[in-house]
């Protein structure tokens, strides 16, 4: 019987942690897909993690570019890309970053920017709204035969679009009348600016066009590819790691699991004992039995005179006071103790003299509450006095018998 019910409950646990299992895939949230930042850490729709991987998978040396433009004078320029897409920066910085990226493509650099902001910090570069209001994606019409051109129709948002005039501006792809793909020479390198950073994106690298584009405007393989995280401010940590993933779904479960565990096996792997019980007839009881029943009824005379028959018998055990000057009165106990121990004893004569008092009426329980402190500080008043050896080196049976 005992198996039997132990493997009822131990199949009993499992479906339920398969059904919780269960539930909770079914209860989890979709992966977070708000992050409009183009940047190699984003793995959503908008981020670019998807290119930095494949371009570092076919020849190129993709690397996460977190330094200032004014690093890149330390760079083989000839040999390097850098990619800002969808650069962010202040107006007051806005000209040295110019100037720190003009060197950059004089040196005979590769830059490929997009939007606004990257057109401005491109040499001569100047970008606008676009002529148009697109609801819709737009596919674009390639013009001339220039690689940008080969890539074929893109489809691409069109918010922004080139608006510096020049014959050293070659338009590459259109929008209507608007440029949104466009390449120019300067100095020993070559500027590439795009209208929206789409084709870079996650979701537009799954068009073939776009990841066409994307290997025409790096260049050719074996180059070093710098994607600019400096103007997006992201490092990415341990935990950015996890986003997207059921992280408290898992730990719910595992919390789950963890107490069915412990419910199953704890029940029979503890030590086994048995529960307290306090005895009926324990000192401690019967002391607080008795309090209760002397407090109902008043009785403050069995204290009080419990007391004194304590100190009484010390006096004599311990004090070599005789039985007969006990019963003479608390006069003759004082004269007893000044003799042989010295000192003022009056206020223990005036205590067993209330305590004798109190037998025969009935006192407040304060007052018999400090009469009865009263009487065990005298005993152990006398108690340090013989401790002190103020009762001389007779031994109590010598103190006695000089009586």
């Amino acid at each position: 019987m005992a198996k039997n019910h132990d493997r009822r409950m131990v199949l009993g646990l499992s479906i339920g942690v398969v059904l919780s299992i269960v539930a909770f895939s079914f209860l989890v949230p979709a992966a977070d897909d708000t992050d409009p930042t183009p940047t190699t850490y984003n793995a959503g729709s908008a981020g670019t993690k998807a290119a930095y991987l494949v371009l570092g998978k076919i020849g190129y040396e993709a690397v996460r570019w977190d330094a200032p433009p004014r690093e890149l004078k330390d760079v083989d320029a000839e040999r390097t890309t850098l990619i800002l897409a969808e650069p962010g920066y202040s107006q007051e910085s806005a000209k040295q970053l110019r100037e720190d990226v003009t060197a950059f493509l004089q040196r005979g650099g590769r830059v490929v920017a997009t939007g606004v902001g990257g057109a401005f910090l491109l040499p001569e570069g100047k970008a606008g709204r676009a002529t148009r209001f697109y609801t819709k994606l737009c596919i674009t019409v390639p013009e001339g035969q220039g690689a940008l051109a080969r890539v074929g129709a893109l489809s691409t948002p069109v918010f922004t679009a080139w608006t510096a005039t020049g014959p050293e501006y070659r338009v590459a792809q259109r929008c209507g009348d608007d440029a949104v793909v466009v390449s120019y020479k300067y100095g020993a390198g070559e500027a590439v600016w795009w209208g929206s950073p789409m084709p870079l994106s996650n979701r537009g690298l799954k068009d073939d066009a776009s990841l066409r584009l994307v290997l025409a405007s790096v260049g050719d393989p074996g180059r070093r590819v710098l994607f600019d995280e400096y103007f997006h401010g992201v490092h990415e940590s341990l935990w950015d790691k996890t986003k997207g993933l059921p992280i408290a779904q898992l730990l719910w479960q595992c919390g789950l699991v963890a107490l069915l565990l412990m419910l199953s096996f704890g029940r029979r792997s503890g030590p086994l004992r048995m529960p307290l019980r306090v005895p009926r007839n324990s000192p401690l009881e019967f002391a607080e039995s008795m309090g209760r029943l002397y407090d109902k009824a008043g009785a403050t005379q069995a204290a009080t005179e419990g007391a004194r028959r304590r100190l009484m018998k010390y006096l004599v055990e311990h004090c070599g006071v005789p039985r007969d000057v006990l019963r003479s009165g608390p006069e003759g106990v004082v004269e007893m103790l000044q003799a042989r121990l010295g000192g003022d004893w009056t206020r223990l004569g005036s205590h067993l003299a209330q305590a004798a008092d109190a037998e025969y009426k009935e006192l407040a329980v304060k007052s018999a509450l400090g009469l009865v402190k009263a009487l065990d500080r005298d005993q152990q008043e006398l108690a340090g006095a013989i401790r002190s050896g103020r009762i001389g080196n007779m031994t109590l049976k010598g103190a006695i018998a000089s009586e």
